[in-house]
Order: C-alpha cells, then structure tokens, then sequence
C-alpha cells in the first residue's frame, strides 16, 4: 500500500469538495489517482502555489490517490522537491504512491530509440538498478509501460543467438532463439536484479506494480512474460487508454479494447491486478468518458488519470470537467460490478499467443454487441466459445475444441482459425459458426444488423439471452440476470433485450441490477 495519512486540511469544510468527500467513503470499491510525472514535479509542484493549485484541482476531481514520479525521459525528479510534496499531500489526507518511467534509461534502443533502451547494455543496467533504489524512499512503485525494449543492437544479436542473458555478472540461460525468447527472459530476470531486488534490498517494505499497455498482442514480442512477470511483481496495473477511433495521431483502437484487456489481465493477476490507466490524449468528452466506463465495468479498484500536467491543457480540462459530472455513477456503478462475476462467450487469448491475421480481434469482435467473457486458459466448462487463431498457442487445441464442439455448445471461430483446423476438426457442424474477418479485423464493424441479429440468436441462446442491436453496441451480462449495454454510435439507437425495447442515447449506455432496485437511466 502506499503511504498513508488520514490528516484533515486545514480551514476546508467537506462541504468544498463534494467529490471528494464521496471518493473518501469510496476507496474501498474504487478510487481515482493521478500520476505527477517527473517534469509535472519539476515545473508544477516545486512552489508553494503550484502545491495549492494541485491539492484544490486533485480534491475537486475526487482524487484520493497521487503518484509522484522520480524518473522519466533521462531526467531525476528534485529530491527535495519530492519529499516536499509528499509531505504535503500526505498531510492533506491523500494516499501517495511512487512512480518511474522506464524512457531514455541508457544506450538508446535501435528501435523505439527516442524512448526505449537496450537493457542488454551493462552500463544501461546500472543506471537502471540506481533509479529504482533511489525511487525505494516510496513504500509503493509503479513503473509506467515503458518497461520493455525493441532493440537489435549486435550485442543484443549476440547475445539472443548465445541464448544467454547476462545482467551485471549473472548469466541466465534463455529457452530459445527467437526474439521473443530473450527479451522476455531479459525483462524477467532485469526485473528480479535491478527493478524488485534493487528496490527491496534498500526498503523491504516496498510494493513494485508493473503496468501493462493496451497492445496485449505484441505483449511478448517486446519482453513483457505476463504470466511470469505478474508471478514476481506484487501487484499488476492494465493500459485502458482507447482514446477516439478517429483521432489521425491517435485514433484505430475500439472502446471495447480497455474492457478486454482489463478482464484478461485480471484473470491472469487476480487479487494482484489493481487498476486501469487512461490518458486525454486524441479524446473527446465522450471518448474519454468511454474508458471512464470501460474501466469500472472491467472491474477496476482504481482509475488512474494520466497525467495531470497534460489534463490541464488541451482537451484536459473538458474531460475532467465531464468525468466529474459522471463519478457519482461511476462510484455507484463500480459497487455493482464488484459484487457480480460477468458471463458471456468466453474469449480464449492463451498468453504469449500471436494473432496472425486475427490482430485484437477481441476488441472488434466485443463492438459486436456479443458478450465475452475473456480468458488465458481453455474455457472447457463454458456454455458458449469464441475462438480466433491465438488459441493456436495452446498444444492442445485440437483435442480441446473438438470436445468442446461435440457438446454441442456454440462455437465461433475466425475464418482464420478456421482455415488451420478444417483438415483437423470436423467443423461443418450446426453449432459451429464461423466470423468472416477476411484478415482485416476492422472490416466487423461494417456488419449489418441482420446478421448480426441471427449470429447472436444462435451464440447467446444457452445464456438465456436475446439481443437485438446494430453494431457498435457494448452489452455485458452477468450470471445473476444483470446487464449493461452502451452505444458507442453518435446516433440513438433502439435495441431489443430479451424482448423489452430500450431506446438508447447516441454515446450512452444503460443498465439493470437484478438484485437491487436500481435502474441505470439513459445517458
């Protein structure tokens, strides 16, 4: 846990900040935090008035959580500086965390090279090692998903085709030869010398997170072992940034993508798996309010606001505005999700699995209005599947899926998969159905509703559902009979719910809790 104090602000009533005040009686359920990156400490925090103007914008926005940031881009946050500020805000009643942003560490990458580096580099390694222990005067670290490498160097060459990786005079042998092999056993055992043991061996009470992004398929491409790395660190943060589809610098990525990421990971972490992390950058109020959404629905403790220097410029300050307006729902929301477990089809990403031409498919395929129910391992006790060609990873598919299809459950499949198990699993069966992404996932969001319509009759019947919809619909069930649809079109929309009609506001959602009273109004 990070450090804490319950001190009151002096001379503020409660009554000043009403979201605060309610995001205190909710951190239980879930709470909201910002990050102040290194240069946010540096040009933000480093006066008396700056320190005032952060305390009033955190506690108007209902932020209960700060994480002061020591390194980022080459450059070491003031210490004093910090420890000003920590002070600060721990007398003002927050909780405060650390943070370190893994970018411009050392010898830079022959890839990403303005941001990442080669960690095969010794000298990279020290100042790496050095980073952490000086960020260890924190009892809590988040490390931002900078925290992997792309490089090609000779040296990282050599040492892939040795299959050996050496961090400082430790060599550690490497299962393979391809690039995926060593960089995921390069970030492992670079996390257990210079990350966790650098850190621990200075506080032993220190709590590493290490936050994945949103781009689960290229995970272990880049070094990030998920299921390893989630293993040792102590707890895990998940990328939810899906910002607006159209944005030209930072647009193609669907709503649905925070949702699914978030699940997976959770599945894989567990009780480690902490919160979601989001940025203004390339959003509207609505689009930014979507991964708001996207976030609690996947069940997260905590929604991380990235980062508060850049939420002050921009398209910032329109989306806190509209975020405010939206937390007491948000607060009351998350209480419901929290009690519930989501079901659905199950959505089968074994980790470490590429997607050939099945690139998140997940995210287009949840766009769909087809709830899924996101998994790492085979869902063999699942009333309804969907399979795509990461399943591929898993030895035994064939064995798993043919059972799967005899009982009679539906399945879909991508016409991918479909074209590596037709010579291996009987599949011209009635309760087989196969998604025609044509190796261009995006092309599902042109389905028309008519088809649609009839895949979901035939896919969600065993989870005694029935939904009528267009796409570019959200619907996410639970097993207690509660529901949550959101629109992400720009125009109402009328859907169908197990016969009852429910009109819809462009980019709104509705909901419905089964053992409560509540009924979610149209946004």
């Amino acid at each position: 846990m990070g450090d804490i104090c319950l001190v009151s602000a002096k001379g503020v009533s409660p009554d000043d900040y009403p979201l605060w005040t309610l995001a205190k009686k909710e951190t239980g359920t879930h709470r909201f935090s910002t990050l102040f990156a290194a240069q946010n400490v540096r040009d933000l925090l480093s006066s008396e008035d700056g320190l005032n103007q952060a305390i009033e914008w955190c506690k108007r926005t209902g932020i209960t959580q700060i994480y002061l940031e020591t390194f980022r881009d080459n450059y070491h946050a003031d210490a004093k500086t910090i420890q000003r500020a920590r002070e600060r805000f721990l007398k003002e009643g927050f909780r405060v965390s650390g943070c370190v942003t893994t970018t411009r560490v050392g010898k830079p990458s022959t890839g990403w090279k303005n941001f990442t580096s080669c960690y095969t580099d010794l000298n990279t390694q020290a100042n790496l090692k050095a980073i952490f222990e000086e960020s260890a005067q924190f009892d809590e670290i988040m490390i931002d998903d900078f925290w992997f490498t792309d490089c090609t160097c000779p040296a990282c060459e050599m040492a892939r085709q040795a299959r050996t990786v050496t961090i400082g005079k430790k060599n550690f042998p490497v299962a393979g030869d391809s690039w995926e092999d060593y960089r995921c056993e390069l970030m492992l055992q670079l996390s257990r010398e210079c990350v966790l043991g650098a850190a621990k061996k200075i506080n032993p009470r220190v709590r590493l997170i290490i936050k994945y992004p949103q781009w689960y398929d290229n995970f272990h491409l880049r070094g990030y072992d998920v299921v390893r790395e989630t293993r040792d660190f102590d707890r895990i943060w998940v990328g939810t940034e899906t910002r607006d589809y159209q944005d030209i610098n930072w647009g193609g990525i669907v709503q649905y993508e925070a949702y699914f990421n978030m699940r997976w990971l959770g599945g894989i972490g567990g009780t480690k798996c902490g919160g979601g992390w989001y940025d203004p950058l390339g959003t509207t109020e609505h689009t930014y309010i979507e991964q708001a959404r996207q976030t609690v629905l996947a069940g997260a403790a905590e929604s991380m606001l990235f980062c508060y220097g850049c939420l002050l410029i921009n398209t910032g300050p329109k989306n806190i505005e509209a975020l405010r307006a939206q937390q007491p729902e948000l607060f009351a929301m998350a209480h419901e999700v929290r009690k519930r477990q989501v079901t659905g089809l199950a959505a089968y990403k074994p980790p470490n699995s590429s997607p050939g031409n099945d690139g998140f498919i997940f995210d287009y395929v949840g766009m769909l209005g087809l709830p899924l129910a996101p998994c790492h391992e085979f869902p063999q006790n699942a009333p309804a599947a969907f399979f795509s060609v990461h399943a591929l990873k898993d030895t035994n598919l064939v064995s798993e899926l043919n059972k799967f299809i005899k009982a009679g459950k539906p399945v879909l499949l991508t016409d991918g998969l479909k074209r590596q198990l037709e010579s291996k699993i009987h599949l011209d069966v009635p309760n087989v159905f196969i998604l025609p992404v044509i190796d261009h996932p995006d092309s599902l969001l042109q389905l028309n509703q008519s088809s649609l319509d009839n895949l979901r009759a035939h896919l969600l019947s065993p989870l005694k559902c029935n939904f009528t919809a267009p796409n570019k619909v959200g619907l996410y069930l639970f097993t207690d009979g509660s529901w949550v649809i959101e629109n992400f079109n720009n125009l109402p929309i009328t859907v169908q719910l197990n016969g009852a009609k429910k009109d819809i506001s462009a980019r709104g959602w509705m909901f419905e809790w089964k053992k409560s009273s509540h009924f979610g109004r149209n946004r």
